[in-house]
């Protein structure tokens, strides 16, 4: 894993929006975010999740989150632009963003991959995203130092058979944080991705049906690159791709 000594409330006073936060890595990271004393905004289309994720965060006696519902799939760019809006107008400024949402679509020969579920692993992985980051960006070049965070994989950067539409994606996902990381390195903002690696969600469940789960990471021991890349610790960290487990 990732070697990372997180220090305690070493997040206080920030705030951080997360990306699929209903569940697995998003799930995870919101509520890691919050007991190290950031104030987290859920974003997720499950509303009924997304409450569940809320109400273990005040049991765990964290700051009050806020949530977002919205569908990835659907939204527009004024969706984004009034969501930025609404951020500055509540909190004053965006410390940082995990865009952790993604869409798997289907593992299918290339020659075979169908026009619609590549459209909408587009949407999602990359159209939303850039959309995302470009309403955010404003809001986030208000706070003292921010981190945009992508969430990249294995074969984000090394295309594999039958990963077609999710692996074309996640290299458009690592040159997009590229782009934004060049843009901006002279500002409070600094722009990185994560490839979680092998890790026990839905995801990777729908991948590797067979596998055995028990060898796998979960997102909770994952969590140390996470909280890293959240922290004043990695204020000098620009454009990069970091592995969640070695």
């Amino acid at each position: 894993m990732f070697d990372y000594q997180i220090k305690e409330n070493c997040l206080t006073g920030k705030k951080i929006l997360v990306t699929g936060a209903g569940d697995g890595i998003g799930r995870q990271a919101a509520l890691s975010y919050a007991k190290l004393g950031a104030t987290v905004i859920l974003l997720g289309k499950t509303v009924k999740k997304l409450e569940e994720v809320y109400d273990a965060i005040i049991a765990q006696g964290s700051n009050e989150p806020a949530i977002i519902p919205l569908d990835l799939k659907g939204a527009t760019k004024q969706n984004y632009i009034d969501m930025s809006a609404t951020i500055a107008e509540q909190f004053g400024q965006l410390d940082g963003v995990l865009l952790n949402a993604s869409m798997l679509g289907e593992l299918t020969p290339f020659t075979q991959i169908e026009q619609q579920i590549f459209d909408d692993v587009m949407k999602v992985n990359v159209t939303a995203q850039y959309l995302i980051a470009q309403a955010l960006i404003p809001t986030m070049l208000l706070a003292e130092n921010a981190s945009m965070v992508f969430t990249s994989s294995g074969v984000g950067n090394q295309g594999r058979a039958y990963w077609g539409a999710y692996s074309i994606s996640k290299f458009a996902t690592e040159g997009m944080m590229q782009v934004i990381a060049d843009e901006y390195e002279n500002t409070v903002l600094r722009t990185n991705a994560i490839n979680p690696g092998a890790t026990k969600t839905n995801m990777r469940e729908t991948a590797y049906p067979a596998e055995d789960k028990d060898h796998l990471a979960t997102p909770a021991d994952i969590m140390p690159l996470y909280i890293y890349l959240m922290s004043d610790d990695s204020i000098e960290v620009n454009g990069q791709t970091l592995k969640a487990q070695e």
